[in-house]
């Protein structure tokens, strides 16, 4: 079962999230425990234990930490990303996210729309960001690597 079957964020030393934010967080840690792929690659030092997986999401020394277990809570894995390359995308996205939700309370429909693409636009391109990130130590599909950007979005707000 290559897949996540449970997945926290340790926000513990973060300020706490807006209403929008924390919404953000709930629809994507729901829809990416609904479905997911999740799998480790094979080493030829080491055996990779199978999953499904626990998943605990953390910034620690300004680098996003992924620690992964298996569901019997024994370490499979734990790696570090530097966040310099995620900066600029979730800058961006954090932006159109406030045009998005501002625009909803006040504009007409079609320009709801506009900034609804560009903001699916800046999510495919963290996702894109996230997966070749992960190249070597994680293999996840699209849709995975979006909802892990969206938790990673929610991380970053407070860091």
């Amino acid at each position: 079962m290559s897949r996540i079957s449970h997945i926290e964020l340790d926000d513990s030393n973060l300020p706490p999230p807006t209403p929008e934010i924390e919404q953000e967080r709930k629809v994507a840690i729901y829809d990416l425990l609904e479905e997911n792929s999740f799998a480790l690659p094979v080493r030829e030092d080491r055996a990779v234990p199978d999953g499904p997986y626990r998943v605990n999401l953390s910034i620690r020394d300004k680098r996003l930490v992924f620690d992964i277990q298996t569901e019997d809570e024994e370490k499979a894995a734990e790696f570090h990303l530097s966040l310099g390359p995620f900066r600029q995308v979730v800058k961006d996205y954090f932006q159109i996210c406030e045009s998005y939700f501002n625009a909803v309370k006040t504009l007409p429909p079609s320009q709801i729309e506009t900034i609804d693409m560009a903001r699916r636009g800046i999510h495919n391109e963290g996702s894109r960001v996230l997966q070749e990130r992960l190249e070597g130590k994680a293999e996840i599909d699209t849709d995975t690597a979006r909802r892990l950007f969206t938790l990673i979005c929610v991380l970053h707000f407070g860091g």
